[in-house]
């Protein structure tokens, strides 16, 4: 079955998603279901594989399907330069982040951002430029990227960014408990930064390309979904690995795997390397065939990326004239 013949996702007019479902309690950690769970190294890459080459989605489906993976967006600037009027135009950019004239020649309403992810300082710039948007702003937090400064102080630097008007957290773990597979740890240190996020949804940022094989990212997975996980992603974007469909694939059926036990579903989202639009499609379309549709919404997905925008909007203006556009009329910031 190819994605051009499926239906193309519905994109209308985009805010804060209406949950409607249980938000994921966790559960006591089962060591038993941990440990038990294993990656077949090399089926997984072979699946991976077969994706991009077995995909083809053209003209209008191709349109519909870039201006989902645009609602799915966390719009990112994680720069130690960033100041506040970057954000304020990156805030801009997640409001409008296709041109209105391309929404147009498409039939298509306006669309928003999935979000728009800063550092704890920036949250203040971002929330007021977002106010009134229902798009909600997700911080890094918890000595990240590395997630090495005392956790005490990671908690603090979650409740303080809550405290600022973040709606959405992203952690690091503590890499270490994987690699000595000190799973209570690591269940016991995700168990306290969900408490702090309160009301804050939480995505846990497992690095996986510092966590050493396949088998780890998929029991790191279902600890942290265990301890109250409302969403798993993959790196935090400075690893040398980042996001990759082996690993994508791993994340995804742990997050299959506690939905048919649990019935609690997890948000996935890859971060880190997708800065092309064909990419984005890959990555929808592995979402599709493995957690269905309705994993196919902003408050299930997200992509973590700065540059996959642009990309995509020169595809959309490239389907619309015929003609590509130079990348720097698309820049977000």
């Amino acid at each position: 079955m190819s994605v051009e013949t499926t239906a193309a996702p519905a994109t209308r007019a985009h805010h804060l998603p209406q949950v409607t479902e249980a938000r994921n309690a966790g559960m006591p950690l089962d060591l038993e279901w941990v440990l038990s769970a294993q990656a077949n190294t090399s089926a997984i890459e072979r699946r991976a594989a077969s994706l991009p080459a077995r995909r083809s989605v053209k003209k209008t489906h191709q349109a519909a399907w870039l201006l989902k993976a645009v609602t799915c967006i966390d719009l990112t600037t994680l720069s130690g330069d960033d100041t506040a009027r970057r954000v304020e135009r990156l805030c801009a950019k997640a409001r409008q982040p296709v041109a209105p004239s391309l929404l147009d020649a498409l039939g298509m309403d306006p669309i928003t951002t999935g979000a728009v992810c800063v550092y704890h300082e920036m949250i203040a710039p971002a929330v007021a430029a977002l106010h009134g948007t229902g798009i909600p702003v997700a911080a890094v937090s918890t000595g990240f990227p590395a997630g090495l400064s005392p956790l005490p102080l990671r908690i603090a630097e979650i409740e303080q960014s809550v405290d600022a008007g973040a709606q959405e957290i992203d952690i690091v773990i503590s890499r270490r408990h994987v690699l000595s597979g000190d799973w209570d740890a690591l269940y016991t240190e995700m168990k306290a930064f969900r408490a702090a996020c309160g009301d804050a949804h939480v995505k846990a940022i497992l690095a996986t390309g510092e966590l050493g094989s396949l088998r780890n990212v998929a029991r790191a997975s279902l600890v942290c979904m265990m301890a109250g996980a409302d969403f798993i992603k993959t790196s935090t974007g400075k690893e040398s690995v980042n996001a990759t469909l082996p690993v994508s694939l791993v994340m995804i059926r742990a997050i299959r795997d506690y939905h048919e036990r649990t019935g609690f579903r997890i948000g996935y989202k890859p971060a880190g390397g997708i800065s092309k639009a064909k990419d984005a499609i890959t990555y929808l379309a592995l979402i599709k065939e493995e957690l269905g549709d309705r994993w196919l919404q902003p408050d299930l997905f997200r992509f973590g990326a700065s540059s996959l925008l642009n990309d995509i909007e020169r595809q959309l203006e490239h389907h619309v004239s015929g003609n590509y556009s130079a990348g720097y009329r698309h820049a977000a910031s």
